[in-house]
């Protein structure tokens, strides 16, 4: 785009205050045009952000704070916990991150919506994917595309024969990992997606989903569609002990005895609730990020909103924990 020579709108998009701490991460080709033009007041607009900010409140206040101290608590503790609690403190901090950092996207861009701006998508329901490629175009939206125009086009990206492009990718995830922290836990966690991915990358399956929604037009998904979502969870939650861990010692003891000492948790189980009911949740609003379509009935949309709101108001300040992408 061509550059603007109004300073106050050039620091209005540098400084655009709903996600300047933790994303999205906003590329001047879509804010700066924005930021530019004059805005109106768009009633709908601003009833979807208002949406967008008590789903994000929902997802951090009852959902991801919820479900901290008991990861924290197993992770902090797993020498005294079975196979199958460690199960569960993995599970428990696969949504917490998940629900903290997506929360915080939905405030932002509903938040924008108020002043009437248009943000892009930061998650689209990534525990949904049906493999680890579909899962990157879901997770982190912003940030992956960053690295993709930033980092892998200019290293040569898919040119230059598969051998190069294996060896870009493997870069891409690498300082992915670096860019969480230094720590060998984050490069573990990024060497371990590069691992996923390279295979269907050279298998030509990377894109294999590109386009479609998992269970499009039924209620359920087919066997195949639940396996593979397993699979992937199941590969993404073991990426996720890595990333929690405070070392990488800490890390291979704890993934040992998940597999070591299984069995039915035997603690913790409170908090499987929260995720149950969060799974059913996003499964029904899996076709739309926005909340665009939650049903075509309005009592069962305003029934839906008391339901967050109520939640909203009743664990506020019940537990207090950052976001955990604050300190990224």
């Amino acid at each position: 785009m061509k550059a603007t020579s109004d300073f106050i709108s050039f620091a209005s998009f540098v400084a655009f205050f709903p996600q300047l701490v933790a994303g999205p991460i906003e590329r001047a080709t879509n804010l700066l045009p924005q930021i530019l033009n004059r805005r109106k007041f768009d009633y709908q607009q601003s009833v979807q952000g208002l949406r967008l900010i008590l789903y994000g409140m929902f997802k951090k206040v009852v959902i991801a704070d919820s479900l901290a101290p008991r990861a924290n608590d197993i992770f902090a503790n797993y020498q005294d916990y079975d196979g199958g609690t460690l199960w569960l403190g993995a599970i428990y901090f696969s949504f917490q991150i998940y629900c903290d950092f997506s929360g915080y996207s939905d405030i932002a861009i509903g938040t924008s919506k108020l002043f009437g701006f248009e943000l892009m998508s930061n998650f689209k329901f990534p525990y949904f994917s049906r493999n680890i490629g579909e899962f990157w175009r879901r997770w982190h939206i912003s940030l992956s595309t960053w690295f993709r125009d930033y980092l892998y086009i200019p290293l040569g990206g898919s040119k230059g024969g598969k051998w190069k492009s294996l060896k870009n990718i493997f870069i891409i995830f690498l300082v992915s990992g670096l860019w969480h922290g230094a720590n060998w836990t984050f490069v573990m966690w990024g060497l371990i997606h590069a691992i996923l991915y390279v295979p269907l990358f050279y298998f030509n399956l990377n894109r294999k989903y590109v386009g479609s929604i998992v269970a499009e037009n039924k209620f359920i998904p087919s066997l195949k569609e639940f396996i593979e979502i397993g699979v992937t969870y199941f590969f993404v939650v073991l990426a996720w002990v890595f990333f929690r861990s405070d070392n990488i010692s800490n890390a291979f003891l704890y993934i040992q005895k998940m597999f070591a000492e299984i069995q039915l948790p035997s603690s913790k189980l409170q908090g499987v609730g929260y995720c149950l009911i969060f799974l059913i949740i996003e499964w029904f609003l899996r076709k739309d990020e926005r909340l665009s379509i939650i049903s075509k009935y309005k009592t069962v949309r305003v029934l839906f909103y008391i339901f967050l709101l109520f939640h909203v108001v009743q664990y506020f300040g019940v537990v207090q924990t950052d976001f955990i992408y604050f300190q990224f």
